[in-house]
This record gives structure tokens, sequence and C-alpha cells, in this order.
């Protein structure tokens, strides 16, 4: 007998304010148990709701959801007896210790006592918290309550985990803890459900990946092969000015394998090219000719960055971009 999909949509919609505002729209989604299913897209792409629909917080204004084959909707109670979450923002009692904070949890999940001071001592040394357990979490830094925020997630010992941007404004050093964690977990049978705008997140963790946006799948397949289809290498330059870019475009359109991509700033374009370097000297040479001078100028083999572009006509954030945002609004 086939297992069931760990988790599976089918034509999913969620609207609000009478339809005018569509958050999912017509979403058909179908994960493998023992796997890490990426859902890839930027700000507003409808990520968070799949989350919040799957672990039975929303219901779907249409279409139907499930969870090891239990309808969330119909049997909202069963699926939360198998399911673990951590949001986009650590949800923990800062005025609690971390110790406390999983205990509770526990205690949630209606683990006997011995039971949840058992698991919380495990959770704490198996996230390398043991050391701050005692102290009370507004001590702790971010990464640290993101961690503390994953095992009182996993205290149920959850068959299928949703991870909502597990690592929106992390260092890289934390980034990469948590990375090997998630890891860990797919190791020991654990599902996830990782979704994420960083581009090289997805690229690292995934074994499938569906590219959403507005509301819609607009891709799906592995790392692999959704950079295929962009196929060969890729030309990408950086203009000084908007003025040059219809310019630059009629310049450089018979060189490219398909119709090049330009990023919403208007001023860097990607160009499919077939021969590498070949292709890269013919570019150069078509904007010498038409008198543009670009500011960067790379060829490389095609990124999920390039390939979210090419769908999307935009790039979703790098983590480098996040840390900066992160850091520039904690000035303000």
């Amino acid at each position: 007998m086939k297992k069931p999909y760990a988790f599976e949509v089918k034509d999913v919609a969620k609207y609000y304010d009478g339809g005018k505002v569509k958050a999912l729209d017509g979403v058909t989604l179908q994960a493998e148990q023992g796997k890490i299913f990426g859902l890839l897209g930027p700000n507003g792409a409808g990520k968070t709701t799949i989350v919040r629909m799957l672990s039975t917080l929303l219901s779907p204004t249409r279409g139907t959801a499930k969870v090891l084959g239990i309808d969330v909707d119909k049997e909202p109670n069963k699926v939360r007896e198998i399911i673990g979450l951590a949001g986009q923002y650590a949800a923990v009692d800062e005025f609690l210790t971390g110790r406390e904070n999983i205990y509770m949890s526990g205690r949630l999940y209606h683990l006997g006592h011995a039971e949840a001071k058992k698991r919380t001592a495990d959770i704490l040394e198996r996230l390398q918290l043991t050391d701050a357990a005692d102290r009370q979490v507004k001590t702790y830094s971010g990464g640290m309550r993101r961690r503390l925020d994953l095992g009182a997630s996993l205290i149920g010992q959850p068959k299928i985990l949703f991870l909502d941007e597990p690592t929106t404004g992390l260092d890289p050093r934390t980034r990469l803890d948590l990375w090997n964690i998630i890891r860990d977990l797919v190791a020991g049978g654990t599902t996830i459900l990782l979704t994420t705008q960083y581009l090289e997140e997805a690229d690292e963790l995934a074994d499938h990946i569906a590219v959403i946006d507005h509301g819609k799948v607009i891709a799906e397949g592995t790392s692999d092969q959704l950079k295929a289809r962009l196929g060969g290498d890729v030309v990408e330059f950086q203009l000084a000015h908007k003025r040059d870019l219809a310019t630059a475009l009629k310049a450089v359109a018979s060189h490219a394998k398909k119709e090049p991509t330009i990023d919403e700033d208007g001023l860097t374009i990607t160009v499919p090219v077939k021969d590498g370097s070949r292709s890269l000297m013919a570019v150069v040479g078509a904007l010498n000719t038409a008198k543009i001078i670009p500011t960067s100028l790379s060829l490389h083999r095609p990124s999920l960055d390039d390939v979210f572009l090419a769908l999307t006509g935009k790039k979703t954030q790098t983590s480098e971009d996040a840390a900066s945002s992160a850091s520039k609004k904690g000035k303000k």
C-alpha cells in the first residue's frame, strides 16, 4: 500500500475582502515523507498562508488540504497531534527560562511531568542550549530564541514540521547551525516544509522546491531541474543609467538563447547564452559597439536567483540583504 503524502493540497484558494484579495489562488502541492519540501517566494507570495492552512490555523476558501492523509479542516485535532510549527517569529515567553519554555510546551502536549522533563533536557542538549537553559529568555540572542522556538515545536516529536522562514534575520554562522539541525531532523525521519525567501537556503536544503508568487505556484521541481529551465550559461551585466536599457537589450538580443530578463531595478540584465565564454565576448563586443559601458559584467552557471528572475521579473532576498535590512531597522 502506498504511503500517504506528508502533506497534500489540491486547488486550494484563500480569499479575503469578498474575493478581492487572493492570498492563495488555486495551489496544488504534494510532498513525500522523510524529505524537505522548500516553498520559495518573496514576502506576500502566499507561503505563510499555506503553512497556516496546513497547521489548522486557517480554513481554505475552496479546495482541500491534508497532512498524512488527514483532512486539516475536518479533523484538525488529529492533525495537531502529528505536526510541529515554528513560525516567522519566535513564540517564546521571555520572562521564563529556556528550560521552562520547552517544558511548558511539553505539558501543553499533555506529556506527563517526568516525560516532559526528560524531553526538555534532550532538546536543550540537541540544540546546544544547555548552558543557557536556566537563564531568562530575555537575555538570549536572536539566534538562541530561534533555536528555542524550534525546540518547543519538537517536544511533541512531530512527524511533520512546518518551518516558516526559520532563519530570517540570523547571522551567517547561526544560520548554518540551524541548517545542520534541520538536516539532522530529516535524517531522523521528520518531514519538513520549509518556507524561505533565501535562494541559497532552498538550494542547500530542499529536496523539492515549489516557487510561489502572488498566490500561485509558478514552477516546481528539484533545484537542478529548475536551473535547467534556463540551460547553458548566463551573462549578467549592470547598466549605469536606465536610459541605456532599450539600446542594451537590442544590442545583446541576437546573442541570447532565450529572451533576456531585467531585474526590478531596471539596471541589471540577465542573458541566457549557449556557449559560455564565446558568448560573453560577443556580448561585450555588442555593448561596446552600442557605446555602452556596464558597471559590472559576469558569466556564470544558472542559479535559483536567475530562475526566479526569469519567472517573476524580480529577485528574492539574499541572506545578506535581509541581514542588512534588519540592521538598518534596528538603527532607526
